[in-house]
């Protein structure tokens, strides 16, 4: 029944705004009772092998669940206006996953006691995130996380192509959104080797995910979307642009 498919949309994007605020203080290390360092450190190896495991759980489901073949896979399952609710849902569940096992490795690797650096590394932080936040609302919010759809199918409604633009952030970085949450990972007062290698684990996942992402959207949106890769820089303005 719609009412039921928004219903549940409406729920799971209340656990999303919780689950992404839980995640910068996570990985800040600030107001939540687990944090990236906090909990009784063990064994450095296993905590290492335990922690890449986690990473590579929320690659896979998160990269994998994205592809048009799983899509169309499992909305011959489901209804299709909830499908983006269902990789949300799961993608959330496999963070709270990450949260709650996630090891401590408290070795320190730098840590910066200026104060005008502690504070500038905690500003670029709070900017990162920022910047991730408003890249949602710069494409659509909504429809990114599943409220559009949902929405149209209880009113009736036929879904809108999606046409090609790149607003404000997107002129200069094809994917502000990962750039925004990558400086808000990197940048800490206190690198510990749990971060650290939390830090360097999802830069890969990112760089890994945008091939597949940038695919997928060259197949949807065509030439141009070619024609913008080779004007704007992939993460950093001006680096990695396309030559053709």
């Amino acid at each position: 029944m719609p009412i039921l498919r928004f219903s549940f949309a409406v729920a799971v994007y209340l656990l999303f705004f919780a689950t992404f605020l839980y995640l910068i203080a996570f990985v800040g290390g600030v107001f939540v009772p687990k944090t990236i360092d906090s909990g009784t450190a063990g064994d450095p190896s296993l905590s290492a092998i335990v922690n890449l495991a986690l990473i590579a759980l929320f690659g896979v489901q998160h990269s994998v669940m994205a592809r048009p073949g799983f899509k169309a896979w499992i909305t011959s399952i489901i209804h299709p206006a909830i499908e983006r609710t269902v990789y949300v849902l799961m993608t959330l569940l496999v963070l709270w996953a990450l949260f709650s096992l996630w090891q401590p490795m408290p070795t320190v690797v730098w840590s910066v006691e200026a104060d005008w650096a502690v504070y500038a590394l905690w500003g670029l932080f709070l900017v990162g995130w920022t910047i991730a936040f408003i890249s949602t609302w710069l494409v659509n919010h909504f429809e990114l996380f599943g409220l559009q759809q949902v929405w149209l199918d209880f009113t009736g409604k036929d879904p809108v192509a999606q046409k090609f633009r790149d607003p404000l952030f997107y002129k200069v970085s094809r994917h502000p959104l990962y750039l925004g949450m990558l400086i808000g990972i990197w940048a800490t007062p206190t690198m510990t080797m749990g971060h650290l290698l939390f830090a360097a684990g999802m830069s890969i996942y990112v760089l890994i995910a945008i091939r597949y992402e940038e695919r997928d959207l060259t197949t949807y949106l065509g030439a141009q979307y070619t024609e913008y890769r080779t004007r704007v820089g992939m993460l950093v303005p001006g680096i990695g642009k396309s030559k053709h």
